[in-house]
């Protein structure tokens, strides 16, 4: 009875459609899924983010990594060696992107089977 209240409450789907919202802008755009998925197997320097990422510029490598950074999705350390490297990782709030990540991956899979056998 709850969930049909709220569900007729328009407040529900504005809060509902704002957090759809602001998940894809933090995730969206060509280059921020594909570097978060590259961090998800563990830490990694600039110079493997940017081979892994292929197509990707260093200059846009670097403003993404630095969006990725502001918004709390993941950890930048420099670390203490000679010469001086930086890698990146998951936060463990970013790690909970995961699920749909992987749910991403498995829908582009099946669509693209799909297209495959329509044409």
């Amino acid at each position: 009875m709850l969930e049909i209240t709220a569900c007729n409450n328009g407040d529900y789907w504005k809060e509902r459609t704002l957090a759809l919202r602001d998940a894809i802008e933090l995730v969206g755009g060509k280059w921020k899924i594909c570097i978060l998925q590259n961090l998800s197997s563990g830490p990694l320097r600039f110079k493997d983010l940017s081979e892994r990422v292929s197509g990707i510029s260093p200059k846009v490598l670097s403003k993404e990594l630095q969006h990725l950074e502001e918004n709390h999705l993941i950890t930048r350390t420099v670390n203490s060696t000679k010469p001086i490297t930086v890698s990146y990782s998951l936060t463990e709030h970013a790690r909970q992107i995961q699920p749909v990540m992987e749910a991403l991956i498995s829908f582009g899979s099946i669509h693209r089977q799909t297209v495959k056998q329509r044409y």
